[in-house]
């Protein structure tokens, strides 16, 4: 009997060619459409119908059984609510990060499992390996501008071990469309989603405004304390920003820093201003993805998703978690003994020290490390 496998089908390329693919090599697929917002904002209309429209055509084209799982609950709590209360704290995050541990691989795989799929499958551009020790590791795509272990660093491995990515060794998106294209998905030429998938075009500060109340403030030279304008709310601008800042004519500024308990945003002419750059991240709510911290060493890692890969030494501020994870071919086990939507490693402090100065991150945005092309789990910057 080959083994039953539930894959997230959105509607798009990369998932699409995911199903075909699954139903190709031989499994008893079974397509989940993951309704996880619905909510239409100001001049905003939620396009959930027509990418469901989507997946039912693809699922019909393949034919294969496909469901649709509410999870706007669960979504709304720890995606969008994650997402507001880190910008109300000065933070900038990265709902991705937080949907892909509790929903993708949290809700859907936890459910997928009880209802008896050996596997769950993603469109994600990203590889799995077995290593010797019987392991399961994460592994950067093929495609490295696509490559998407970013934003997969919160999931435990005892959830990689049951999960296919049929799309990772593709060298590049246009094989990934072309491939589409053969099978006549008839979904090929749809654009790239790009930006947080639930605010669409009207925007991140649009939607804030929506969400939190206007606090009027001063944008404020760095280097002089000199009132340059004025904004509505510390919490809309992100460390490292250029635009919408709004002061008229003049030179181009950044953002240096941001204080959303005095309501103030600090902004510098000079490019190479040494506030904009540092050698050392402190790192917050750390995350392995095995369970079990890396040695104190150098390491390759990345601020960014598609960011330069940098050699960084990492150090430990805190005890790192005496959690020890046994693995297993079958994570049933690992999953029964621990829900998959919550961390697996114990929070703790590191620190990230860079060999070269490096522009500094926003606080919220996450610092993923990785040994050659494997994703070992990461951090939050912190403040």
């Amino acid at each position: 009997m080959s083994e039953r496998v539930f894959v997230g089908l959105s509607g798009g390329v990369d998932s699409a060619l995911a199903t075909a693919l699954l139903i190709e090599q031989g499994y008893d697929v079974t397509a989940v459409y993951m309704r996880n917002w619905s909510r239409d904002l100001p001049g905003f209309r939620c396009p959930w119908a027509e990418e469901l429209a989507d997946a039912e055509r693809i699922a019909v084209t393949l034919g294969c059984d496909l469901q649709v799982w509410d999870f706007e609950e669960e979504y709304k709590r720890t995606v969008v609510d994650y997402l507001v209360d880190s910008y109300r704290r000065g933070y900038t995050p990265n709902p991705d990060v937080m949907c892909n541990q509790t929903v993708k691989f949290g809700s859907f795989a936890e459910r997928a499992f009880a209802e008896g799929a050996d596997l769950i499958a993603t469109g994600h551009y990203a590889r799995t390996r077995r290593a010797a020790d019987g392991a399961t590791e994460l592994h950067r795509a093929a495609d490295e501008h696509k490559d998407q272990t970013y934003f997969l660093w919160r999931v435990p491995e005892a959830a990689f071990a049951r999960t296919l990515l049929p799309i990772g060794d593709y060298a590049t998106k246009a094989d990934v469309r072309a491939a589409c294209a053969e099978r006549s998905l008839g979904v090929e030429n749809k654009p790239d989603s790009d930006g947080i998938c639930f605010i669409g075009p009207v925007g991140i500060r649009t939607f804030l405004l929506d969400e939190l109340d206007r606090r009027s403030g001063d944008i404020v030279e760095y280097e002089t304390g000199r009132v340059l304008g004025h904004h509505d709310g510390a919490f809309l601008y992100t460390v490292g920003q250029r635009r919408g800042l709004d002061l008229g004519g003049g030179p181009a500024r950044y953002v240096v820093k941001t204080d959303v308990d005095a309501n103030a945003v600090y902004v510098t002419a000079d490019h190479e201003s040494p506030a904009l750059y540092t050698r050392e991240i402190e790192l917050e709510d750390v995350h392995w993805i095995s369970g079990v911290a890396p040695a104190a060493g150098e390491y390759l890692v990345r601020t960014r998703h598609t960011g330069e890969l940098r050699p960084a030494r990492i150090e430990f501020a805190a005890p790192t978690s005496s959690l020890q994870r046994g693995h297993s071919a079958d994570g049933a086990s690992l999953m029964a003994a621990e829900s998959l939507s919550e961390s697996t490693a114990e929070s703790a402090c590191a620190k990230l020290v860079f060999t070269e100065p490096v522009r500094r991150v926003a606080p919220g945005q996450s610092a993923v490390l990785y040994d050659g092309t494997r994703c070992l789990g990461g951090g939050i910057i912190a403040v």
